[in-house]
């Protein structure tokens, strides 16, 4: 026996983006041994004839600070052929924190991230303050993927400035030296970077702003210049006033710190062409040399509206607030009241909303979400349309279908025009990096953590290489992020890999389940086409089932991972 696994018989799609190769794959000690004819047998193999053999997935935005300390698996991303994945993004997370910023962090992350505070409360041991100590936690864990950390720049302000943080206060000399300590601190015990919001969509459940919204310039230049190394990762609305301006801010962070960055690039519905701007200002500082990316969707970013989520389109109806309590079943049985079906359609949806998002749906951007899932719906078959063609109003359409236990999916971005031309540009700009999938948040009613499978299944069938893109969420993200161990189908690289069945790949609707911390629920979505995904060298699933094996293990940015 000289291998601990060998795949035999595949097509490798190596990474690079280059066509699929007829290789057998061996894998010894955690790393790749072997790719060609491999005459020595291996402990465990696998036979691959007809299938696609590629390298694990890297996902480099998504949120599982919480989820990472008290759960092994990391679904769903580990059953969409995600192999190693970046957390801490969007600048929050639960390090560095003082006993008494607990509550703070918990209540940005529920507000932000739309994950419980219960779960959070519950879940969470609290057994660090510092984020070396965070890092420490984590790295005690087993896992069934890799993960790397990004140091929240919400929690640091908190922990720096208290209060001062919450009211939004400018940083002082004294508090940007102190921020910059823990950022130099947090690399040097492993941080991938810093992550940092300046969006108003960022709020707590109470609809206070995120801490770091009006952060200026000198407080993100002094953070990042602290780090010494690793990435800077940002979302923004760019207004502040516009684009141009706000890129600029970014561009003379990037010069002068010499840290990378990455940025959330989405297509709005209410300034169409920003998105573009920005794809062009990124080209541009590509073409000078300077590492400043955007991470877009392959799809619209949409939320999943129904009884059993967090959000539907009535939650902020008096009279619906006052059911609410209810399980799902009996309070579809309340809702079906004649009376109380009218009291819910007279009143305000808006006014008693907690939910930041509710001026940005629109029901002519609400559609049935059925099974199996569609999202790119036509425009007809919007809410509104429906609703046109039997003469009711779009409330009554929407009520109905809640009612009989339907979901409703409300694209926010990237469906401006009703189609996934947005995505599919991007897609053509190979300086643009696939991500904002935000596995692990967003549990009651977004879905994306499938995005690695949608780019396949979806793209894949539309007239995109299935080779470019794989590179895309392989050697394309890991690079990205500083991992140069992984990402590729090539002797000494990690033994993360895929098997996949090209023509069977797809996604199952999502659902939901209760398997949170406290009784928490969270929606999950399965995909289909997976034979087996290896961490390195173990097969951790097969056919999208869970082996119980965990080789994954806390990734220390600028250390051996292998």
């Amino acid at each position: 026996m000289t291998h601990d696994l060998v795949i035999r018989g595949g097509t490798v799609m190596d990474g690079t983006g280059a066509p699929g190769f007829a290789a057998d794959v061996a894998v010894t000690g955690g790393a790749i041994s072997a790719v060609g004819a491999i005459p020595g047998r291996g402990r465990e193999e696998l036979d691959a004839t007809g299938l696609v053999v590629c390298p694990g997935f890297v996902d480099l935005h998504t949120h599982y600070d919480g989820q990472a300390v008290w759960d092994s698996h990391l679904a769903p991303s580990s059953w969409h052929g995600v192999t190693t994945v970046l957390m801490g993004n969007c600048g929050v997370g639960f390090a560095p924190c003082r006993a008494e910023d607990r509550d703070t962090l918990i209540e940005l992350m529920e507000g932000v991230e739309d994950i419980p505070g219960p779960v959070l409360h519950e879940g969470l041991n609290w057994s660090w303050e510092s984020f070396p100590q965070y890092l420490d936690t984590l790295e005690r864990r087993p896992r069934d993927v890799d993960v790397g950390v990004l140091l929240p720049h919400g929690a640091v302000r908190v922990n720096v400035m208290g209060q001062r943080a919450l009211a939004l206060e400018d940083a002082t000399a004294a508090d940007m030296a102190a921020m910059a300590a823990i950022a130099g601190e947090a690399v040097a015990a492993g941080a991938f970077g810093v992550s940092t919001s300046r969006t108003i969509s960022h709020r707590t459940l109470a609809g206070d702003p995120t801490p770091t919204l009006r952060a200026q310039e000198a407080e993100l230049l002094a953070l990042t210049r602290g780090m010494g190394g690793g990435l800077l990762e940002l979302i923004s609305d760019w207004n502040t006033p516009d684009p141009a301006t706000e890129f600029g801010m970014v561009r003379r962070i990037h010069r002068a710190s010499g840290r990378p960055v990455l940025f959330s690039l989405t297509a709005r519905h209410d300034r169409t062409e920003a998105w573009r701007e920005l794809l062009a200002m990124s080209d541009a500082a590509a073409g000078e040399g300077l590492s400043i990316r955007p991470v877009f969707p392959p799809r619209p970013i949409g939320i999943l509206l129904g009884l059993e989520g967090s959000q539907n389109p009535f939650s902020g109806c008096p009279s619906y607030q006052a059911i609410a309590h209810l399980a799902p079943p009996a309070r579809a049985e309340a809702m079906r009241d004649p009376a109380t079906r009218a009291r819910i359609l007279s009143e305000d949806r808006v006014a008693g909303s907690s939910f930041p998002l509710i001026t940005r749906l629109s029901w002519a951007r609400m559609f049935p979400f059925g099974d199996p899932p569609d999202y790119a719906p036509p425009r007809d078959a919007s809410l509104e349309a429906q609703a046109a063609r039997e003469g009711r109003r779009p409330e009554e359409v929407a009520y109905d279908l809640l009612v009989t236990g339907g979901w409703i999916f409300a694209p926010l971005t990237n469906y401006a025009d009703y189609t996934l031309d947005a995505s599919a540009e991007c897609l053509r700009h190979p300086n643009a990096i696939i991500g904002l999938g935000d596995g692990g948040a967003h549990v009651g009613f977004i879905s994306d953590g499938s995005f690695p499978t949608f780019v396949l299944a979806h793209w894949g069938r539309r007239g995109f290489a299935l080779e470019e893109l794989i590179r895309r969420q392989t050697s394309d993200t890991a690079r990205a992020i500083g991992l140069t161990d992984r990402g590729l189908v090539a002797p000494g690289m990690l033994g993360d890999l895929n098997i996949l069945d090209p023509d069977a790949l797809g996604l199952e609707a999502p659902r939901m389940v209760h398997d949170l911390p406290a009784g928490g629920k969270r929606l999950l979505q399965k995909a289909r086409g997976y034979r087996a995904t290896i961490k390195r060298g173990t097969v951790t699933y097969r056919d999208g089932e869970p082996t119980g094996a965990l080789p994954g293990r806390l990734l220390r940015h600028g250390r051996a991972a292998a």
